[in-house]
Parts: C-alpha cells; structure tokens; sequence
C-alpha cells in the first residue's frame, strides 16, 4: 500500500538495553484501522492532527494524547486512528521500563497514559517540536535518542545492574528456545519460582510462562508469513495440536495463520518485513517477531 510507510532505525549502542527499535509511520489516509500485535510498552508522538483509539486484548478501550506511553499488551491491539497520520515511536524493553518509568509494568499493561504525566510535559514538547522540523527515520531516531538519554538521567536511580542482568537472563532464555522451560530459568537466575515471577511482572508486565507463550506465537507467525514452514512445522515449535497454535497466534497477532499467509493487513505485513530484514542486527526477540 504506496500511501502507508513504516521505517525502523536501530537505537545507538549506549541505548540497546533500553529500547528495541525507533519508528517513522505515515499513512496518507482517510482513517486509519488495523491490528498491531502483541508488544512491548511504547512511547509515541503523534505529530499530525486527530485522535486515535486503542482497543486491547482484555476488551479495554481507551483514546489517545498526541505524546502517550503503551503499557506492554498482552495480546492484538486493534487501532482505530483519523489520517492523515504522521506518527514517531519507540518500543520500550524491560530495562528501558525500569529505567525511564519504574512503576510495576504489569499495573500498565493494555492501557495508554498521557506521557506529560509520565515524564513532564516540557522536555516532551521540545521533543515534539524538534521531531517536527525534521524529516526520515534517522534524524528524528537522533531526536529519540536524546530524548531517552534525558529521560534516563532523570529518572536516575530506578534501574539498577541487578535489573539489567535479570532482564538479559529472561531474554536469552525466551529466545533459546521455542518453548522455553521454566525450570531452566530459574536455574540460570538461581532465583526461586515466586522471585522470578514477580520480577518478570514488575519489568515485563507478565509473568515468564505468559511471555514464553507470546513469542512461541509471534515467531510462528513469522515464519508463516515467509513461507518458512508448514502448518506441521509450526505445530511442533511446542503447540500441543493445530488447534491450539491457532488460538495462540489469534491471541498474540489477532490474526489465523491462514489471515497471515494469505492477507495479513497493512501494519501486520510491514512490521513482519522491517523487522525481519534486521536479522542479525537486533535481538532475535526483535527481528524475529
């Protein structure tokens, strides 16, 4: 669709434990409606006029601020937005939560708050402004930077190494393996079954079964949009049966596998492409779903 763009920019070194990748997205169109997957918390800036609705997974319902913050979600998320949109945003990793907001993620998940409340309006102003008189992915990603640079200093205190080293065992564990086991988890952290529940819900907004089925879901989908693999293929990445793995990626994707393969919407199949296309280059966490 010629008269929707998504472009990614990867974050600079200093940044790579906070966000997972900066986005450009303009749609030149009436009114804007389709489904976003399942995802870490994000921030947004929405630096064209109208408004937008965000309808998640556990049926709430809420609209926007031009400058808001996503709480991770737990499932599809169905946008409902006015155009012409012209849209700046970051994905937000576990340490980069910590980090920046440092409230409990799971008491933010599928709800949108104004991020002036967040992090004061006036610093996301200028944020806004500067990001305004710029134009492609990269200058405004240098605008993003800064701005999460400014955010962490702020918030200095709130994240800790021990934060940082949790979330980095948590993600090698989700991407080792299709179907993560939970006792390897807890044997690399050396932290007991309830500690390593409740830091996965204070930083991701889930405990490590919910987002071991997540992602177990959103590289099925994947793979199935690139035509990488059979139905059966996709079964045995630990689904218990076809049945199962098509509830499991409607859950996460709001889409059947066959959707996927054969029409899996605008927002669906280019964030698939982008983020596919930096394999290797960010978290298979990231490239891979």
């Amino acid at each position: 669709m010629e008269n929707v763009r998504l472009d990614y920019a990867v974050p600079a070194a200093d940044l790579a434990d906070y966000v997972t990748l900066f986005y450009d997205f303009s749609a030149a169109v009436a009114v804007f409606d389709d489904v976003e997957r399942a995802d870490n918390a994000q921030i947004r800036f929405r630096l064209s006029a109208g408004g937008a609705r965000y309808r998640f997974a556990d049926g709430t319902e809420q609209d926007s601020s031009d400058i808001h913050v996503i709480g991770p979600t737990s499932g599809a998320v169905h946008v409902h937005a006015e155009g012409p949109i012209a849209l700046f945003g970051m994905g937000v990793t576990a340490v980069g939560w910590a980090a920046m907001i440092g409230a409990d993620a799971s008491t933010m998940v599928n709800r949108v708050v104004d991020a002036g409340k967040l992090f004061g309006l006036g610093r996301l102003q200028v944020a806004t402004a500067a990001l305004r008189k710029t134009e492609g992915i990269a200058a405004r990603a240098a605008v993003g930077e800064e701005l999460v640079r400014d955010l962490i200093r702020s918030a200095d205190g709130h994240c800790t190494l021990g934060a940082i080293g949790f979330v980095r065992e948590v993600d090698a564990w989700l991407a080792a393996s299709p179907s993560p086991e939970m006792e390897d988890l807890l044997a690399t952290t050396g932290l007991s079954r309830r500690q390593v529940e409740r830091k996965c819900n204070a930083l991701y907004g889930a405990p490590p079964k919910l987002l071991a089925r997540k992602y177990r879901a959103l590289r099925a989908a994947v793979a199935m949009a690139a035509d990488a693999e059979t139905i059966g293929d996709a079964v045995d990445r630990g689904f218990y049966d076809q049945s199962h793995m098509i509830r499991e990626i409607k859950q996460f994707t709001g889409l059947t596998p066959g959707q996927i393969r054969a029409d899996p919407g605008v927002l669906p199949r280019l964030t698939i492409a982008q983020r596919t296309a930096l394999d290797g280059v960010v978290s298979p966490l990231v490239s891979g779903t």
